[in-house]
Order: structure tokens, then sequence, then C-alpha cells
């Protein structure tokens, strides 16, 4: 089926707006069409000698506090994290201290108002999903302005998955909530349009947008970097950092040959036969954080020049109906990615930034490290690593006993400040006094859970079973 009709009249009858609708046409267009979206190596060069913010930091001068006045710092909140065994918004799960996500955004948005005087913007992209619990949570907040949706809340949309045999919505009777789902990270641009924030922002003096996903507390809004973005006069400026091994299978960042424009190559969009460049680390070194600086004027001439649908490369997700049943109706997902936006802007740029402005809590492994006493809270609400640390994060591995969130709870907690790499294998519980440092790996054969007794560990396999 190549009609549109049914998808249309099917999103107009549940309220979903008119810019996510064409969005959503824009895609469904693709797909009827059969494009592939490939990047072939041989039509992009590796991107090289970016800006490193590492080093321009040192020198970089702080803004006027009036600039802060002119931001938004928008907060992609629609996960529930629910391969981590989580029902409720992922930034609701407590991080450090009693403190979850959401607490510590919030608090670094005081602080920012606190030593500007401005009021510094704070944006949740809620889901459907998320939207209830986060507002919930955000009425502790009521007395700092945090806690009314018309003030914090930009709603993701909702489109529909298609039948993969028809290309119609699905129809799901049993649970029709499942006949819906989220159209990615890159329906940030039709959600400010639809949702009429972002005139509202440009109404308002609000000039400049940093964007990141909540679960990533690397990713604070700098207002050193403001500034330079300011300066810089680029309509979009994305965060890289250098690939490492464990990187070799995400995007990265490349240079059209044609016409010298950066683009995000993801694997999906990689022909088979240049896997192996695709995943050279040392030709393509950078990769997207994911943290954006969005010029909200150059958004809005761009949106009047694309007929108001950023032209934005496709992905094509195959599931089930029901990711639970297998055995349910075969559905096509069609999303879109935020960072691709960087191929949609004419001078647009990139600046490398360190590993610590990425780190997301994705496993229960990185939260527990997080939990650790390798980072700490300023005062500015900052989580960072202790000083001691210099800039690595330790390497937390732990196997698929732990993926849940539940199973890293009441197991105790060594201290890390001098871990490179902790591997645990097995039921473990951690004594009061556990000490690791190096290299450790913990194996625990037995069924029931071993106690790792008080201790320093340095570079050693413990066996408890």
């Amino acid at each position: 089926m190549s009609d549109f009709s049914p998808v249309e009249a099917k999103m107009k009858a549940a309220a979903v707006s008119h810019a996510a609708i064409e969005a959503f046409r824009r895609n469904f267009g693709a797909l009827v069409r059969q494009e592939s979206g490939l990047i072939e190596e041989a039509a992009i060069a590796p991107a090289q000698g970016l800006p490193d913010w590492g080093k321009i930091s040192a020198t970089a001068a702080e803004p006027a506090a009036s600039l802060l006045g002119q931001v938004v710092v928008i907060k992609l909140n629609g996960g529930l994290g629910t391969s981590m065994g989580l029902q409720a918004a992922k930034s609701l799960l407590a991080v450090r201290n009693g403190a979850n996500f959401l607490d510590i955004m919030v608090r670094q948005i005081q602080h920012l108002r606190e030593v500007s005087g401005e009021k510094v913007r704070l944006l949740l992209m809620n889901s459907f999903n998320t939207s209830d619990d986060t507002l919930a949570h955000l009425q502790r907040y009521r007395e700092q302005g945090f806690a009314d949706a018309a003030e914090v809340e930009l709603m993701q949309n909702q489109v529909p998955k298609l039948d993969a045999a028809t290309l119609a919505p699905v129809s799901w009777p049993q649970d029709p909530e499942l006949e819906w789902c989220p159209p990615g990270h890159g329906d940030l641009y039709p959600a400010l349009v639809g949702s009429g924030w972002l005139e509202r922002l440009l109404a308002a003096g609000v000039k400049y947008a940093f964007v990141s996903n909540s679960d990533n507390l690397g990713a604070v809004m700098e207002p050193a970097l403001l500034e330079y973005f300011a300066q810089s006069g680029a309509p979009f400026l994305m965060e890289v950092t250098r690939r490492t091994s464990a990187d070799r299978k995400g995007g990265h960042l490349a240079v059209r040959q044609a016409d010298g424009q950066l683009l995000l190559r993801e694997v999906a969009q990689c022909p088979a036969a240049d896997l192996e460049e695709f995943q050279n680390i040392e030709k393509h070194q950078y990769f997207n954080t994911n943290n954006l600086w969005l010029r909200l004027d150059a958004l809005r001439d761009l949106l009047a020049q694309c007929d108001g649908v950023l032209p934005l490369p496709m992905i094509v997700n195959r599931k089930t109906v029901d990711p639970r049943d297998k055995n349910s109706t075969p559905v096509i997902q069609l999303e879109v990615a935020m960072g691709a936006a960087i191929e949609c802007f004419a001078g647009a740029a990139a600046i490398e930034v360190p590993r610590s402005r990425f780190a997301p809590v994705k496993t229960s492994a990185d939260l527990f490290s997080l939990r650790s006493d390798a980072y700490e809270i300023g005062k500015d609400g900052r989580v960072m690593l202790r000083a001691e640390r210099q800039g690595v994060p330790p390497d937390v591995v732990m196997d698929d006993g732990y993926k849940l969130v539940d199973a890293i709870e009441g197991i105790g907690m060594p201290s890390l400040i001098g871990c490179d790499r902790l591997e645990i294998k097995g039921p473990v519980r951690f004594a009061e006094g556990v000490v690791v440092e190096g290299k450790v790996a913990i194996e625990n054969t037995a069924a029931t859970a071993c106690v790792v007794p008080a201790g320093v560990y340095r570079d050693t396999t413990l066996r408890l079973a």
C-alpha cells in the first residue's frame, strides 16, 4: 500500500500535530519508494581536525550573565528504561544519596539561575509514558517554578506502527496502545514546532538551545561552551568525542565528498561491503554524544525553507506489534535521529569534547559505577569523576544476572576510586571496606551469593566458590 490517507486519518483522530504528521508523511514516502538511505564509503571522507574543547576551555571566556537568559536546556526524557527493569521514567531512578536524574537536572538549572540572575529555562521532552510520573515528582519544586507542565514540558509525538505486509496502520484490539510508537529523538524538531514552543521561545528572546539525553549526567549546560557557540555563528553544533574499541558499531561523524557537509553515518546506513571501514576507529574517529546546540532562529528559517519538515534520514525498525509476543503481527516502526540534522544546516559544526561529557547510564553496571566513590556531585549539581580519576571512569562489567536494577540494590558498594576495571560474574555481595584497585575480576559459580570480604584487591582474580 502506498496510500498515506489511512495513516493520516489515524494520526488526526489522535490529535497528533500537523508538523508531526507531515514529518511522518515524508518518512512514509521514503519507505514506499524503498529508499535505502545507505551512505557508501566512497561518498564520504573522515571528519578530521575538529576544535578540541579540552584545549579551548582553558582560555575560553565566560559569557555575560544575560546570555544565560537566552538559552533553553532541553532534556530528552521519554525513556522508561525497560531494559533495566524499570516501569517508570528512567530519570526517576536514584543515582546518588537519594537524588535521581531529575533532581540533579533541577539542581543544575537552579545553580545557573543563581549565578546569572537570569531565568535559565528547562524543558523536558516527555513521552506519554513518562509525563505523569515526571510532573508528579516535580511538584516538590513548585516554589522554584518547575512544577507547571505549561512551563517545563515539551511532549514527544507518537506515530502509528505500520503493518509490515500492507503498510497500513496496524490494528491490535487486545491493547490499542501498542499500535503506537515513539518516532525517535529526531521528533524534537516537529515537537518544537507543533507544540508552539519554538515560536514561544523566540518571542521570549531565547536564541539558543542545548539538547541532551536525561540519562547523561555529563551533559551539563556549560556557560563557556554556550559563549563559544554564540560567537561561532554556527546554526548547529554537535559535541563529539573519540571512538574507542567499544564504539566500533556506533555511528560516526563524516564529511560528504560532494559538498563538504558534515553528516552522521549510522551502522544501518552502511553498505555491508563497507562495514570494515565503518568500524575503523582510527579512520572515523568521532561519534555523536547527542549533546547538541541549536540556533532557534536558524531552525525556524530552515523549517520554512523545507515546508516545515527537516529532511532527516529515515530509520526502519522491524519488530512485532507486541514486543513480548514474537508471534504477533510484524510491524515497521519509522524513526529519525536528532543528530542527523547536522547535514541539514549549512555551516553546521562539530567540536571534540572530553569523554566526561558523555556518561550515559544505559546498564545497571553504568549505574553501579556512577553510585561509587569514583564520582562526586559538585555544588553546581555537576556529577563529576573525582580528580584522582583524571577523567577516566572505572570500567564495570557485570554478567546478565545484574541486567535489572533490582539486582544491584543491596549488594553493597566497594571503593572504585583506584579501579581501572571491575568484572563480576555470579551473585556477590560486598562487605564494608572493600577497595578495588587496578583490574579485578570476581567470580562466583555458586547459585547463592557469596560475600567479598573487606580488604584491598589489586590486579587480581577472586574466586569465591
